[in-house]
């Protein structure tokens, strides 16, 4: 608890520094009357919004460890008929990609009813000790009115949410449930961790559960997806729904692959011998076919030999997906470096796996609800 207490202790003391904005009532967060999702060791973690337990941070590689404290995939969710709604973050530093902007790095992005609002950024001024504060809206001249309210945590950016605020007279109620009661759980490279959306909300995941009202967890780690042991067993530490493994193009060779892939995959069978696991190839790049490269065929090849002998061995909750369906050689516009998805490849790796995932897990789909 006293991890907790100082987290507190700071809220109330920034409460004071900011002043009591006018007819604002500020929330802590981790709060009773919001619900966070995507983050399946916060309770553990007494409320840090980090993806990994802490109690594995020297057992983990450092770069992992470093990646998991960006809270990609994590959400804030409640209903409420605010007619205001603001939020305090403080990052560790200032945004600075080469190949992703400040709303995709650092945003925190609003969707009230399942619908974009805005998005909160780190300024080129962010650092350690420095809150921003952002108004999403302030509705204050209009009837009160019941949302859903969604905030979508940074792809590439640790932070700590020091408040959320809503007017004084604002009445909370649960968010409504999603379709299963457990998430998907994705693993994987930067591709999976969400690189190069223009915004959080904008992941595959993201695009994903909104299509088939799904919760998720979000464990890509950016140059660093590579199935190690550890990580193996970390990830089987989730009770899901449903595993998606894309982990290919982080490891240097397929040799490299072929020793953690099928072990990878039994892991995840040792704590969950009935759970569907979707195994996906890797999808197009655009410098493939200019310099024939043929490692990425070679770990297509590799996946594609494991689940089938592994189906052949009996286990029929593990299917195989071929990433050139989601965004193959013919869509690289969907490309932003030629290396990862755009807004569009996003969405069209959504589609792919709102597919997918609906008939395995007997989903349909928003728009069919």
């Amino acid at each position: 608890m006293g991890q907790m207490h100082r987290y507190l202790g700071l809220f109330f003391l920034l409460a004071t520094a900011f002043g009591q904005t006018s007819g604002v009532t500020w929330m802590a967060v981790p709060d009773t009357r919001v619900e966070i999702d995507g983050l399946p060791w916060l309770s553990e973690n007494r409320g840090e919004l980090f993806r990994l337990p802490l109690r594995l941070k020297d057992n983990l590689p450092k770069a992992v460890w470093s990646l998991g404290e960006s809270p990609s995939g994590g959400r804030i969710r409640f209903r409420t008929d605010s007619n205001k709604l603001l939020i305090r973050l403080e990052y560790p530093r200032a945004p600075g990609m080469r190949n992703m902007h400040a709303f995709g790095q650092t945003g925190v992005d609003l969707y009230l009813d399942g619908v974009y609002r805005g998005t909160a950024i780190a300024t080129p001024e962010a650092k350690t000790g420095v809150p921003l504060e952002h108004t999403y809206f302030d509705f204050e001249d209009r009837p009160r009115v019941e949302r859903e309210v969604t905030l979508y945590l940074p792809l590439y950016m640790p932070v700590k949410v020091l408040g959320i605020g809503v007017d004084g007279k604002a009445g909370f109620s649960v968010p409504r449930p999603f379709a299963l009661p457990k998430p998907v759980v994705f693993y994987g490279t930067s591709i999976t961790q969400g690189g190069c959306a223009s915004r959080s909300g904008l992941s595959y995941q993201a695009i994903l559960g909104r299509m088939l009202n799904l919760d998720f967890v979000n464990l890509g780690f950016s140059g660093n997806g590579k199935g190690e042991p550890e990580v193996a067993r970390m990830v089987a530490e989730i009770d899901a729904s449903c595993f998606v493994l894309d982990f290919a193009q982080n490891n240097g060779t397929v040799k490299s692959l072929a020793a953690v892939y099928e072990p990878f995959i039994g892991a995840l069978r040792e704590k969950h011998p009935q759970v569907p696991i979707l195994a996906v190839t890797p999808i197009s790049n655009a410098r493939e076919a200019l310099t024939r490269d043929s490692r990425n065929e070679g770990m297509r090849r590799h996946i594609r030999q494991v689940v089938s002998r592994r189906i052949a061995q009996g286990d029929t909750n593990l299917q195989l997906m071929e990433g050139t369906d989601l965004l193959g050689p013919d869509r690289l516009d969907g490309l932003v470096d030629g290396i990862h998805p755009n807004d569009l490849g996003f969405q069209w790796m959504a589609e792919g796996f709102a597919a997918r995932l609906g008939k395995l897990l007997g989903l349909a789909s928003a728009s069919n609800r």
